[in-house]
């Protein structure tokens, strides 16, 4: 392709960009929707010529600012769908969503190992911020890429994996967009799979004496926590033969109940932040002991409807204390009357050896707090920070957290080869803006 042609694909832009929360906003100068390879590469290329920076927008479900630019803004999305399968394994492009590829990978008789129970992020995303499930057993979503295509600074693309660039998979798989562009992804994957899904309430003291035995003896174990209570919300998934459910999982329960009425209770509680514990206490009465069970395919059964927005906060804790944790976090809303109503998430995920991954060198339990959108989440996010530091906490990439290089570099041991690696790749900073460079300043 011409520098012609390669000037047509990047526009000038006025269009603010925002995330999902609403929480960043941004206008880049220019912007850039490549649709094949050659395409990325040359956009890639002219905006490092030029001296200009680039950063990749997904779907926006990050809570912190990674892709905000006053530059160039890179749309992955013409990037998508399944270009080939190879038997259990598939090359993916980057930009595709979540929540159609499990569909197109079930045409295929496939499946992902695992997923988080939300499906709007773009695989890239997903992959780059070490997003995951929840399962003793399972890692995150980076753990089931087997290979990537990279495009780098000056518009070369690299492919690695485990035995071609080894060096640089072991820390692209988690890499905030630092490296490179990801074009592509190869995933391991398994035949097609359902599971068979299970809702019930239990006593918080119960719930967490129990979670290391529920962790083990099912597929998938999580729970949510309702602040000002002892009453959690537990998910239980294993596999299943058995037929799918004739009820869609889109059912009262999720649509009704986790969306229309916490969004009203939502909307009450930003009115009248005083309300918060007793509505709270509303929902928690609301769950039933055994809320029954039902059967889908893998990617239904993983997937939740989520309208109501809100803020996060995230921290992976080594699994051992992630108990005596959230048992701290619940006396500092009670003791702080903080006024939260959104329930807090708390599962489990398998170590690896990433370099930036949270996960990196120890199974892990994580920890989600969250925020209707609008209300204000300073001293709870602030004391839920503390508590989880003092546990060994790692932030989550794509969610809030207030820690910068010192603090980073301490909680991982591969920090300074990490960030070699990206100043041989991309040495001008082609791929940083203020936010990366706030998390890396030293490194």
């Amino acid at each position: 392709m011409d520098s012609k042609d390669s000037a047509a694909l990047i526009s000038e832009s006025r269009a603010r960009w925002r995330n999902w929360s609403g929480r960043v906003r941004f206008t880049p100068k220019r912007q850039a929707r490549p649709q094949s390879l050659e395409q990325l590469q040359s956009v890639v290329r002219q905006t490092a010529e030029a001296g200009r920076r680039l950063r990749v927008c997904g779907s926006g479900h990050s809570f912190v600012p990674l892709v905000e630019t006053s530059d160039t803004l890179l749309d992955l999305s013409g990037l998508s769908g399944v270009e080939a399968v190879d038997g259990t394994r598939a090359t993916v492009w980057a930009g595709t969503s979540l929540k159609p590829l499990g569909g197109l990978l079930r045409a295929q008789g496939l499946g992902m190992q695992n997923l988080g129970d939300i499906n709007r992020q773009a695989l890239a995303g997903a992959v780059s911020t070490g997003t995951h499930g929840t399962g003793l057993g399972l890692g995150s979503i980076s753990t089931q890429v087997v290979g990537m295509t990279l495009v780098l600074a000056d518009g070369s693309s690299l492919h690695c994996s485990a035995t071609e660039n080894p060096e640089v998979f072991a820390a692209a798989r988690v890499s905030l967009g630092a490296l490179g562009v990801i074009a592509k992804l190869q995933l391991q994957l398994q035949p097609a799979y359902r599971l068979r899904l299970q809702k019930l309430a239990m006593d918080l003291d119960e719930c967490l004496d129990q979670a290391p035995t529920l962790a083990r003896d099912h597929r998938h174990f999580e729970f949510y926590w309702f602040p000002h209570t002892r009453k959690t919300g537990v998910k239980l998934m294993q596999l299943s033969e058995e037929p799918k459910s004739r009820t869609a999982l889109t059912t009262a329960s999720e649509i009704v109940i986790e969306n229309g009425a916490l969004g009203l209770i939502s909307k009450l509680a930003r009115a009248n932040p005083d309300w918060c514990a007793p509505l709270s206490r509303l929902m928690a009465w609301s769950m039933k002991g055994d809320a029954g069970s039902m059967v889908a395919d893998a990617h239904r059964a993983f997937s939740t409807v989520r309208w109501v927005r809100f803020n996060e906060m995230e921290y992976e804790l080594p699994a051992e204390n992630g108990a005596c944790a959230l048992r701290e976090l619940a006396e500092f809303v009670e003791r702080r009357s903080i006024r939260v109503h959104f329930p807090v998430e708390y599962r489990y995920v398998r170590g690896d050896d990433i370099w930036l991954s949270p996960f990196h060198g120890r199974d892990s339990v994580a920890i989600s707090v969250h925020q209707y959108q609008g209300m204000d989440y300073g001293a709870y996010f602030d004391g839920a920070e503390a508590i989880f530091r003092n546990h060994g906490g790692r932030p989550h990439w794509g969610k809030m957290h207030a820690l910068r290089a010192p603090q980073l570099a301490a909680l991982y041991p591969r920090w300074d080869d990490f960030h070699a690696l990206r100043r041989r790749l991309d040495p001008a900073g082609v791929f940083m803006n203020p936010y990366l460079q706030s998390l890396f300043e030293d490194a």
